[in-house]
């Protein structure tokens, strides 16, 4: 490793003086780091670093180089949470496509279950005691397949929607944090970047959540993912789609809010230095996912409602609906607006009516048990892949300034 291309990047902190004596025998001197210490050519000490959390390197690139023509290979460390700054966008946009596709494939059969312990009045095959349960009941009475299907649809509408999700958080993130707090995190920025790429996210993806949302229910009447898109298309219109998408924004701006404040408070307390650290991501990640799940699971239970518009609620609501006669009843159950429901307000009262304030919390075992692990798969392989990225790209960089000195 050649001394003369790195200094250390938090020498003013961690260990006062070292600069001096790394830069002043630098000229043309060759160093090896060992246990934590600098070591010159001839084995003698130089001086000594503490350790980083996840065992990398500690040196950063700086402009000059005195010596190029000794050169070896070298084993740059890049600063990866300093991306916007010189890096692509498409970094972002690749890391989260990844992450967004893995997290939603994985818990998938996890998803399914939630969805059906959400159901308002379940069908006597459909009622189950817990996650496992479900499990163990979904695949012996329906096949082995059925806990993923639709899963496919869901892939296809995670990588955009997840590469637009994490770009967006990461450009206003920086941005906003710079503005309130120069070189500094701000928690305000990071809620208000999650709410941000939140509307983004929910747009590409609210039509695949319907259509996978329909394929979970139990006894779902559709072939495949292409005839449930159709036949939503011709009984329901193009606004089937998209009936629960202010709903879903009113549950992930607050999740996403919740979700992405404790990330980064953890973060902070786990990794305060911002290093890539596996750990403390899947950590993080987890907890922040089981907070926000938690806290938003009442608007959850709705969503799934417009989204699946379960034939029991509807009856509820026909049945229901004010009339001053029978005309009246007969008109009023023929019209669209009694064949389905639709807005917040009308999905929380039938919600209330079917089964009181606690089937607002339907599901929420699933609920957690799914956005624990899912949060913490996202985060760690977003992390993962934009560390990897960014690594390899610093590298190309180096090479390039080594040529050039050449």
């Amino acid at each position: 490793m050649e001394a003369d291309a790195f200094v250390s990047r938090r020498t003013s902190v961690d260990t006062p003086g070292v600069d001096s004596r790394v830069t002043g025998a630098a000229a043309g001197a060759e160093f090896r780091w060992l246990g934590g210490r600098l070591l010159d050519a001839t084995g003698g000490f130089v001086g000594s670093l503490s350790p980083r959390m996840s065992g990398e390197q500690d040196f950063a690139p700086v402009l000059h180089r005195a010596t190029p023509e000794t050169s070896t290979s070298v084993e740059p460390d890049s600063d990866y949470e300093g991306l916007p700054q010189g890096v692509a966008t498409s970094t972002h946009m690749l890391a989260g496509a990844v992450a967004g596709i893995m997290e939603h494939c994985l818990m998938y059969p996890i998803d399914c279950v939630k969805t059906r312990m959400q159901s308002l009045q379940p069908e006597p095959g459909a009622r189950y005691r817990n996650v496992m349960d479900a499990l163990r009941q979904i695949v012996r009475t329906e096949g082995i397949w059925r806990p993923i299907r639709g899963v496919n649809v869901l892939a296809v509408g995670a990588g955009p929607a997840h590469a637009l999700y994490f770009a967006c958080y990461e450009k206003i993130k920086f941005s906003l944090s710079d503005a309130i707090h120069p070189g500094a995190n701000s928690h305000f920025a990071n809620g208000v970047a999650g709410c941000m790429a939140t509307v983004l996210h929910d747009a590409i993806m609210n039509p695949a959540e319907v259509v996978k949302q329909r394929m979970q229910m139990f006894n779902s009447p559709y072939r495949g993912v292409l005839d449930c898109v159709g036949s939503l298309m011709r009984r329901e219109g193009p606004a089937a789609f998209y009936r629960s998408y202010t709903t879903q924004l009113t549950m992930n701006v607050p999740f996403q809010a919740l979700h992405f404040i404790t990330y980064e408070y953890l973060q902070e307390l786990l990794n305060p230095h911002r290093q890539y650290n596996p750990s403390s991501h899947v950590v993080s990640g987890a907890l922040a996912g089981a907070l926000a799940a938690a806290a938003t699971t009442p608007l959850d239970v709705c969503k799934t409602l417009l989204n699946t518009q379960e034939a029991q609620a509807i009856h509820v609501i026909q049945a229901e609906a004010p009339t001053a006669a029978g005309a009246v009843r007969a008109a009023t159950a023929s019209s669209p607006g009694s064949r389905h429901i639709s807005g917040l307000g009308k999905a929380f009262r039938t919600v209330y009516r079917m089964g009181g304030v606690q089937a607002f919390f339907k599901g929420v075992q699933a609920r957690i048990i799914y956005q624990m692990p899912s949060t913490a798969i996202s985060w760690s392989v977003y992390e993962f892949f934009k560390y990897i990225i960014t690594k390899r790209q610093h590298e190309r960089r180096l090479r390039g300034d080594r040529d050039g000195d050449k």
